[in-house]
């Protein structure tokens, strides 16, 4: 049993978050969808929340109304295997109004935050040379997204 579930609050747009979400993650699935009762300050039969898995993972989405957003405060951080799940992360969700961060961070089309980055990353960042760990960072502020040959090489 988890724990610790994270809870998102979304507008309007919990169920078409989480079916978005759970084709882009291996190991996904919308486990629970609930709905609004008459009487309630949404539509009656309108979805009030998603109970979904991502890689495994619980988490909870709730409609709210627009009394709630996001902040970069607060981010899902993705540790990837390689490069080509970051480029396929990244693509996903800075797709169809997403916005790309410096950094490896960058929003999806529902403004939540999302770190997408190597696993290594301790490990890419790191060395017994300071000037080495110097150029390795300055590369890295220059990106978008994470490109590990380019941090590897630095």
């Amino acid at each position: 049993m988890q724990k610790i579930i994270t809870f998102l609050t979304f507008n309007d747009q919990a169920e078409e978050a989480a079916k978005l979400y759970t084709t882009i993650f291996k190991d996904s699935r919308i486990t629970n969808i609930t709905y609004y009762p008459q009487g309630t300050y949404m539509p009656a039969g309108s979805v009030m929340t998603v109970e979904f898995e991502l890689a495994g993972q619980k988490y909870v989405a709730l409609n709210g109304g627009p009394y709630f957003t996001f902040t970069t405060g607060i981010s899902l951080s993705v540790s990837c295997a390689d490069q080509a799940e970051i480029d396929h992360l990244w693509d996903q969700l800075t797709a169809n109004g997403g916005e790309p961060g410096d950094c490896g961070w960058l929003k999806d089309r529902f403004g939540v935050s999302w770190q997408i980055t190597p696993a290594k990353m301790g490990q890419l960042l790191s060395s017994d040379d300071p000037a080495r760990v110097q150029r390795k960072m300055a590369a890295m502020m220059q990106m978008h997204k994470i490109d590990i040959a380019t941090l590897e090489q630095a």
